[in-house]
């Protein structure tokens, strides 16, 4: 693959073997995301907060992300053959779609919870211990998110990005469970209930986010700007004119079609040498291009 496979440079930088590096990722994900979830899923268990078990299995899933990529990474690593021309790169978007129907799940399984907390009125205890936990795994995750984002940036790893977002969502919950952590020990414990009903919510914005934009992918969403495309092939010498212009695939595995007028005068072997240039030139402005397909027209 341009820009990301063995024998291939990315920015200048070292030689990659994607498949290698998005594995590395999960892994170090994977083991930091697994801690994080016990610690808290254990801890709200003991104190008996709904918030805190919650927001321990939306970064359960995480972990079980991890797992799924992995599974997915392995596929989609996969070369083209007879019957996939285009190679398994979408299976890495099908896994993608899978998490986010996890996530579904999670956030019924949370808003049970919820349900069940309300209807007992049980009050969690919350100390400072409580406090130190959310903090300290709330530091994990910021790790998490960054360091997937960057990497799933590097290697254009449409699976990376999702996951980092979905970490992201962590975060972001975390600070509400503590939130609602200062109004426990306030003497309001209805707010641990709502606090897990929140979680909840944003496990299924995010489950339903990752959803979307994986089908857009499946469905053969245009990957590039065609303006871009157009001003790069009207570069090159010989075009008259470039329109219909097609691009579909992954965010690092694109497919671009194209017409092109050119003189009618030229002869075969002219045009094609002209089709070669585009073909070329494209590959080098955009590395995520890994075909391109051109139709000549007489100008």
């Amino acid at each position: 693959m341009p820009g990301l496979s063995p024998g291939s440079k990315k920015n200048g930088g070292p030689y990659l073997d994607r498949t290698a590096e998005i594995k590395k990722v999960l892994l170090i994900t994977l083991f930091l995301n697994a801690a994080v979830s016990a610690a808290k899923v254990i801890y709200g268990y003991l104190a008996g907060s709904v918030a805190i078990t919650s927001d321990g299995y939306h970064s359960l899933f995480d972990g079980v992300s991890n797992v799924v990529g992995l599974i997915a990474i392995r596929m989609a690593s996969h070369p083209p053959d007879e019957c996939h021309p285009y190679g398994h790169r979408k299976y890495e978007t099908v896994f993608t779609i899978f998490v986010g129907v996890l996530m579904l799940f999670t956030c019924y399984g949370i808003l049970r919870d919820v349900y069940k907390s309300f209807a007992e009125g049980t009050a969690p205890q919350i100390g400072m211990n409580s406090f130190a936990l959310m903090l300290a795994t709330m530091a994990v995750n910021i790790f998490v998110a960054v360091y997937e984002r960057r990497k799933g940036d590097l290697l254009r790893s449409e699976f990376l990005i999702a996951d980092s977002r979905h970490t992201m969502t962590d975060i972001y919950v975390t600070l509400g469970v503590m939130v609602s952590l200062v109004f426990i020990s306030l003497g309001y414990p209805m707010a641990d209930p709502i606090a897990g009903m929140v979680v909840g919510l944003f496990v299924a914005k995010a489950g339903i986010g990752i959803i979307r934009e994986s089908a857009e992918t499946l469905i053969d969403r245009a990957q590039t700007d065609k303006q871009f495309i157009k001003k790069i092939v009207e570069t090159v010498a010989g075009v008259s004119e470039c329109h219909d212009i097609r691009t579909r695939g992954t965010r690092e595995q694109v497919f671009v079609d194209l017409h092109l007028l050119v003189d009618p005068k030229l002869s075969v072997e002219e045009a094609h040498s002209i089709a070669h240039r585009v073909e070329e030139k494209i590959k080098r402005s955009a590395p995520e291009v890994i075909d391109v397909v051109v139709h000549i027209e007489p100008a």
